[in-house]
C-alpha cells in the first residue's frame, strides 16, 4: 500500500480481534501512526484465571501482541469505574423491573465512544 496520510495520529480500539488488528496494520501501512488501545472493563479479584465478556484478560494481551508485532504501541485503558456505572447498574436495574437490558447499546454509548475518546485525550496518546 501507497503511504498516502504520513503524520496522522489514530488511536484504535483494539479487541485483541481480526478486524482491529487488521485495521490497525492496514493504517499502519497507509502511512498512519497508529496507537492500539483495549478498555479494562472487569476484573474477578477472587477468580482472576476466569475469562469473561468483553476485554478479558486474554483479549488484552491479544490486542497487545498484536501491537507489538505490527510495532505500533498498545495501552491497556481503565474504564473500571465507568463500566460499573453505567453498564452493570443499568443492567442490574432494568433486568430487576422485568425488562431485558442490552448492556452492549450502554457500553458503546457511555464507554466506547465517549470516555475511550476522553481518556485519549487526557493522557494524551
Amino acid at each position: 500500500m501507497e503511504a498516502k496520510q504520513a503524520n496522522k495520529r489514530v488511536l484504535i480500539g483494539m479487541s485483541g480481534g481480526v478486524d482491529s488488528s487488521v485495521s490497525a496494520l492496514l493504517l499502519k501501512q497507509s502511512g498512519y501512526e497508529v496507537i492500539g488501545a483495549t478498555m479494562k472493563l472487569w476484573e474477578d479479584k477472587e477468580n482472576p484465571e476466569v475469562e469473561g465478556g468483553c476485554c478479558s484478560f486474554s483479549a488484552t494481551y491479544d490486542a497487545k501482541r498484536v501491537c507489538d508485532k505490527i510495532g505500533i504501541p498498545h495501552y491497556t485503558l481503565d474504564c473500571q469505574k465507568e463500566f460499573e456505572e453505567k453498564v452493570v447498574q443499568d443492567f442490574t436495574k432494568c433486568y430487576a423491573c422485568a425488562k431485558t437490558p442490552n448492556p452492549c447499546i450502554e457500553c458503546n454509548q457511555y464507554l466506547k465512544f465517549r470516555n475511550f475518546l476522553s481518556k485519549s485525550i487526557r493522557t494524551k496518546m
